[in-house]
This record gives structure tokens, sequence and C-alpha cells, in this order.
């Protein structure tokens, strides 16, 4: 009798009625889906955290790329004894320095470059690769900065050529980056809807804008156009004015629909900007540059060099994470779901590799010849050119982004009208 009514409530134990099967599936499946959401969030915020290491990395390899141009021919004794530095270490100095410096981080950064631009979702290994083993990529990018400097001279004034064109493309890609975001920030104030508030803000900064414009180009002609003689910086300067009241007509015309009025203000800044850079590029000796540097060191100096590095390192990181504004970056229009990267680390890595060859042309003053002075930084008449025409294109990319919507406008073809034939049959 016990033993029966044991096997009843074994038996009643073990039926378990299908709601309660449901329910439990449903519990481990909810349980399931909060872990992956878990996983994704960590690994998310371990690559965003992981683009400031990397930055980080690229400002302390800048500052030993300054280390070794200005001071460390008294500092490292033992690089003269490396064959490949020439004599007295010669060729491991100063300008040629500053390239194998370069060099080592530009092939760090593109090895981490092959490594990664096929990554697309979080669970992949190239994921971990990119936000993890630190450890092993100190090493790696150690070992590839003391290589170059066994590598031969002749192969480190190949990579000076090479470089100066990576540092054009890196250029071309900042301006692409800062256009985007000057439209973005015109098209976030001055909406499609025409709220009537983000509008008066639009045109107040516009204003704004346009008024500090003209207050640049007036500083630019009081300091650097001192005589008749200034022939070329009163050149660039009117130029730019000519830039500036273009880009107004066009932001005015009716069929631009008046869309980039506070953009063409925030442009037109910048080009001033990169205009008042240009002159004040020009060497010391010059007598139309009103901001002549001294011989001597002081706090000035060194404290607009320190600006300027950390400008090149704010530039390579904005543009590294800004893959969104180039029609080859992954998935552009497809929505992005919780598996997927944060950002493109392909194109970051390959953005800081290009920086790599920019930051060398900065500290050499695109000059692969002569050494640049002590603390100085982009000063030479290839530096002064570089940035004209850089600003001369940021210019012409403006202008076509503000046209391109008119001439690519579809043409309306007038339909022939069917003769009577035709309508017969």
């Amino acid at each position: 009798m016990n033993g029966s009514a044991e096997a009843s409530t074994r038996t009643r134990s073990l039926q378990v009625s299908p709601g309660d099967l449901e329910a439990a599936h449903l519990d481990e499946l909810t349980r399931e889906i909060e872990q992956r959401s878990l996983y994704y969030y960590q690994e998310k915020n371990k690559s965003l955290r992981a683009r400031y290491v990397y930055g980080t990395i690229f400002l302390i390899i800048n500052l030993c790329a300054w280390f070794i141009r200005d001071y460390a021919q008294k500092a490292l004794a033992l690089l003269p004894y490396v064959s490949s530095c020439g004599p007295q270490g010669s060729y491991c100095f100063h300008t040629l320095g500053v390239l194998r410096v370069s060099l080592g981080c530009f092939m760090f950064f593109l090895i981490m470059f092959l490594t990664t631009w096929n990554t697309m979702q979080l669970h992949q290994a190239q994921n971990s690769w990119h936000s993890d083993y630190w450890i092993f990529k100190f090493v790696l990018l150690v070992l590839v900065m003391v290589a170059t400097f066994f590598i031969p001279q002749l192969y480190i004034q190949i990579y000076g050529e090479i470089a100066r064109v990576g540092a054009g493309i890196f250029l071309g890609l900042q301006l692409v980056s800062v256009i985007e975001f000057i439209t973005w920030w015109n098209n976030y104030w001055i909406p499609h809807d025409q709220r009537k508030q983000s509008c008066s803000f639009g045109l107040v900064m516009s204003t704004v804008f346009y008024i500090g414009s003209v207050c640049g180009i007036a500083v630019m002609y009081y300091f650097y156009v001192t005589s008749t003689a200034c022939v070329l910086n009163m050149f660039f300067i009117s130029c730019t004015v000519v830039i500036l009241t273009v880009m107004m007509v066009m932001s005015l015309h009716s069929k631009v629909k008046n869309r980039g009025l506070l953009s063409s203000g925030i442009m037109a800044s910048y080009i001033v900007f990169l205009c008042w850079s240009a002159v004040r590029s020009e060497p010391s000796h010059t007598k139309c540059n009103a901001h002549t540097q001294n011989s001597h060191t002081d706090w000035i100096t060194i404290l607009s060099f320190l600006i300027a590095i950390g400008a090149i390192v704010m530039a390579t990181f904005s543009t590294g994470i800004d893959s969104e504004s180039f029609k080859f970056e992954f998935r552009r229009d497809e929505g992005k779901e919780e598996e997927d990267i944060p950002y493109s680390y392909g194109f970051f890595h390959l953005v800081f590799s290009l920086g790599a060859m920019y930051f060398a042309m900065l500290f050499i003053s695109w000059n692969l010849s002569d050494s640049a002075r002590k603390w100085s930084i982009d000063v030479g008449w290839t530096s002064t050119w570089v940035k004209i025409v850089n600003e001369w294109f940021a210019a012409a990319i403006y202008l076509w982004k503000l046209i391109a919507p008119i001439v690519r406008q579809p043409r309306v073809h007038e339909q022939p009208q069917p003769t009577a034939q035709e309508v017969d049959r």
C-alpha cells in the first residue's frame, strides 16, 4: 500500500503541465537575452575606451618624435654605434629620426588596420584583438619602433617621399570630416521643419561667424601686409576674401534654399583660420611675418608647440572615429544592430596610420633635407603652400556640396505627343 502511494506521488511529481514548460523556457530565453545584451554592452564599452588608449599611444609617439628631433643626439649616446645610423648617428636624429619614429607608428597602425578592417560584430575575434591584449600590442609597438632604427637611410628617405602623399590623403579625409560636421550642425539648428527658435539661433550664429571672419581678415591685413612688398600675403588674404564672398552668395541662392547659411558662416571662419595658419607658417626671416620667431625659446613658444601637438592628436582622433562621413563606411545604409561594432575599426586604424605620416611632415615642415628649429612645428614655405592649397581645396569641396544637389537634379524630359495614327491604333 505504501509502495503504491509512493509511486503515485512520484508520478504526479513527474507530470508537468505544458504551461509550466513554456514558462520555464521563456524564463531561460529571457536570461539568455539579458546575458547576451550585457555581453554586448560590456564589449561595446571596451571598444569605446580602446579609442582613448590608441589616442594616448599616438600622443606619446608624437612626443617621442619631438624628443628624437631636438634632444636625442645628446641623450641617446648608443645610437651612433648602430651601423644604419651612419657617422655620429646623424641618420637617426633630426629629420631622419622623426621619419623613423613615424615609420614605426605607421607600421603599428597598419598592422592593426590589416587585422581589424573586416570586423563587423562584437563577437568576432578581431573585436577582442582591437579592445584587449594591450601587453602584447605594447610589445609589438616597441619592436616595430626599435626595428626602424636598423633600416638603412635610403629606405627611410623613400618612406619620407611616400609620407608626403599619405599626409596629403590625411588632410583630405580631415577636410571631409570637418565639412560633414559643419553640415550636420547646420541641419541640427536649421531643420527642415523651419522651427522659429532654431532658425533664429542659426541666423544669429551665422552672423557671429561672418563678423568674426571679417575681423580675422582685417587683422591679417594689418599684421601680415605691412608694406606694398608683401604681395604674396596680399594675394593669399585677398583670395580668402573672394572665397568668403562666393560662399555667402551661394548660400543665399534661392535654389540652395538657405540651408547652407549657418554652415557657410562656420566654414568662412574655418577658411580664415587656414589662411592665418598659412601666413603664420612663413619663415621667421620673412619681413611680412609680424610674428617673427625669436632665436630663444620662451614659454609662449613652448605652449604653442604643445597646443600644436594636441591639435594633431585631436584631428587624427576625431577623423578616425568619423567613418560615417565616408561612402566606403561599413553598412552605411543599414541600421545598426545590437551586436554591431560602434565604429569602423579598420577605418580608425587607417586614419591613425596616415596620421603618423602627417605628424612627420609637420615636425619636419614637409622638408626632407633640412632640419627644423627646436620647439618649432610646421614652419617654412612648403608648410605655407600646403596650408594654402588645403584652404582652396576645402573651399572647393564645400562649394561643390552646395551646388551638387542643383547639378544632380533629374531633368524632366517632355514626353512626345502621340500622333493621330498612334491614337487610332
